[in-house]
């Protein structure tokens, strides 16, 4: 078996972040969380521009940082790609590809001949001769893509590359990220916020929080069983993180929602209760009869989300959910931010997890 293309088991004191992931050579992993997580700290870590100060860092099976070790960001072989291309204005696209080939010690004729290939693996080929000045923010990210893929790198490292992109440009060009990385054996690790750069291009997922792993696994895993507020918010369901009261029945405070649970419990009480915006009914009362999810809340904002409305709300506990209601219902409940109203939820519609 080949050594992972990324290994960190290292801390960062002085920026209170002390992770430990990996990344197996020819997968994806998109590193999330929200702002200060400590996501840039750990690409700073793998590239060579934050040492740790403890711990190491492997690439490729060598060990580039940690006591007594210490590899510079050249020799790692890892590529960078970020919000801005950086494009070396004084050269033309061809040489802006070719630059890593040669600084490795490519001879002009063959990095040139590398370049081409790289350039016409992201669809820009027929730039090879322009400026940079010349070039747009969608061509531009293209030939900075090429760019880092040239050296043939170890590991890819992408740092929100589409996010300074127009909508229509981003898209374009997360389809050439997708086919540049999947299937094609390289590795990467993406740092982003877009759900659309995570279903697109990502296998695994790691949460970060705080300076911390939180959540880690498959994309699947960690879209469909969030086990995180961020990756809960992410893929679009409410979550409660709690302790298991009842094989069907989680409790997060006072906050009480009971479900399907989808196996049988684990020896651990930690259990998180997930369910969709759109199961979440809005009352100004409690309703009548006995529904089993009743939780009082008080509204904290209301946002468009295409057809529907997305009531926010804040229980006593400080839960945070959401429920997605029609304009006419909004209407007839009269209802606006710091508000107090019911949610209600079946049971059906939750369901329970170990976490």
């Amino acid at each position: 078996m080949s050594a992972p293309a990324l290994a960190v088991r290292a801390a960062v004191p002085e920026r209170d972040v002390e992770v430990e992931l990996t990344v197996p050579a020819g997968r994806v992993l998109a590193l999330l969380g929200p702002n200060g997580a400590g996501k840039s700290t750990v690409l700073g870590l793998a590239a060579g521009t934050v040492r740790p100060g403890s711990g190491e860092v492997r690439v490729a099976g060598r060990r580039v940082a940690g006591e007594g070790a210490w590899v510079p960001p050249h020799a790692r072989r890892i590529s960078l790609l970020a919000q801005e291309p950086l494009l070396l204005p004084h050269l033309d696209v061809l040489a802006n590809v070719a630059f890593g080939p040669r600084a490795r010690g490519v001879a002009r004729r063959a990095a040139d001949e590398l370049a081409r290939t790289r350039l016409a693996e992201v669809g820009a080929e027929a730039l090879a001769e322009r400026r940079v000045h010349r070039l747009s923010g969608g061509q531009a990210q293209r030939v900075a893509l090429a760019r880092a893929l040239a050296p043939d790198p170890h590991l890819l490292l992408l740092d929100e590359p589409l996010s300074a992109l127009d909508v229509d440009a981003a898209a374009q060009l997360r389809q050439v990220l997708r086919a540049a990385l999947r299937g094609s054996g390289r590795t990467a690790v993406v740092v982003t916020h877009d759900l659309l750069d995570v279903l697109a291009l990502a296998d695994d997922v790691v949460v970060l929080e705080a300076g911390r792993v939180v959540e880690q696994g498959t994309t699947a895993e960690v879209l469909g069983r969030p086990r995180s507020g961020f990756g809960a918010r992410l893929a679009g369901v409410n979550l409660l993180l709690g302790e298991r009261v009842a094989a069907d029945a989680v409790r997060a405070g006072d906050d009480v929602v009971h479900g399907l649970a989808s196996a049988q419990p684990a020896t651990t009480c930690r259990a998180a209760a997930a369910f969709s915006p759109r199961a979440v009914a809005v009352h100004r009362a409690a309703p009548g009869g006995s529904p089993r999810n009743v939780l009082p809340a008080r509204v904290t904002g209301l946002e468009q989300q295409g057809a529907l409305v997305r009531v926010r709300g804040e229980t006593a506990s400080g839960s945070r959910l959401a429920a997605d209601v029609t304009p006419a219902s909004l209407s007839a409940l009269r209802i606006g931010v710091g508000d107090d109203v019911v949610l209600v939820v079946k049971a059906a519609e939750v369901e329970i997890y170990d976490a």
